[in-house]
């Protein structure tokens, strides 16, 4: 199965429509597998007094409260309906992280497939419950989190009705952006080895090499922000790809799907040709007379491989040549 890619379009849509479609569209050029959104009732998620995360202080008006930054980003009802319909005309999957019960709730109205639990839920019972109950996919993030809590979230996701097989742990760090001694990329293999699911990453850093290297290290699911652009107001823009960036990245993680291969050691299609040519036989180093005794001074390995292997060397020294031979010809 090839790797899951989701291009995160979050809230940089700046809770405009036009260009949420404009988001979709990138992802589809791009080649990824799902555009994801996010969908909250702005009271049901946060109090009116809550400060921002330092990274959004700097990326947007740092006298503007959190409640007020994410009512502006919030999508409704009929706009995540119209959203999903474009998606399914451009071919690209439509998915979207809840963050409240109302939004589970809402998201399975509409028959998603795939439910996105984001990191800050991942100490949420209740939230958690609701959606083991939906028995559907379930993709987990776990910025933030120690093994312990994916623990506890994974066994209350079970306990609740969703079979193990259905749940892809991303390893994650939350920080926007994330510093490169941060990643710890090797914690994803960590995860894997304890909890024995599938797993991923969700990518936090600038550029696309953490999200390369973490297929080949056998992510399954790669998540990744991307905007429209970078200079635009707005709390995660400055963190996520730009469209040209978000294809490089797709078209990377592809290559290396492929690069990576089924692990069967023998030679490729594509170097078979070169076993002769790269390859060498046991020819004469001189003229040589039937009868004379071959050792290592009359004969040597040379290409190209059209005669004995120079594996067979020892069953040839100590014998009498058969037959005359020219400098070069094969024994």
């Amino acid at each position: 199965m090839s790797v899951f890619v989701i291009a995160e379009a979050g809230v940089n849509h700046n809770g405009k429509i036009e260009l949420a479609k404009k988001m979709i569209d990138a992802a589809a050029e791009a080649g990824a597998d799902a555009v994801k959104f996010q969908t909250f009732k702005t009271e049901n998620l946060v109090s009116k007094k809550a400060e921002k995360a330092e990274y959004q202080k700097t990326t947007t008006d740092r006298d503007e409260s959190q409640f007020d930054m994410i009512k502006r980003l919030e999508l409704d009802v009929d706009t995540h309906y119209e959203l999903m319909e474009y998606c399914n005309r451009k071919g690209i999957m439509f998915l979207s992280t809840p963050f409240d019960i109302d939004s589970i709730a809402l998201l399975d109205r509409m028959g998603l497939d795939i439910f996105k639990i984001g990191s800050g839920e991942i100490t949420n019972l209740p939230y958690l419950r609701a959606i083991g109950k939906l028995g559907k996919r379930v993709i987990l993030s776990t910025g933030m989190a120690d093994i312990g809590e994916i623990e506890d979230a994974l066994d209350i996701l079970i306990q609740s009705g969703t079979a193990k097989e259905k749940i892809t742990i991303l390893h994650a760090n939350t920080m926007y952006p994330t510093p490169m001694e941060d990643v710890n990329l090797k914690a994803m293999q960590t995860i894997a080895c304890t909890f024995g699911c599938d797993v991923g990453y969700s990518d936090h850093t600038l550029g696309i090499e953490v999200d390369i290297a973490a297929v080949a290290l056998g992510a399954k699911v790669i998540e990744k922000h991307f905007t429209l652009d970078k200079s635009m107001e707005g709390p995660d823009h400055k963190a996520s790809l730009e469209p040209h960036e978000l294809k490089a990245m797709v078209t990377a993680i592809r290559n290396i799907e492929k690069a990576l291969g089924n692990g069967i050691k023998k030679p490729s299609p594509s170097e078979i040709p070169n076993i002769a040519i790269a390859r060498k036989s046991i020819v004469a180093s001189r003229p040589i007379k039937k009868g004379e005794i071959l050792t290592s001074d009359n004969i040597t390995a040379k290409r190209p491989a059209n005669g004995l292997s120079p594996m067979r060397w020892d069953e040839i020294v100590g014998i009498a040549a058969p037959k005359d031979y020219d400098t070069d010809e094969p024994i």
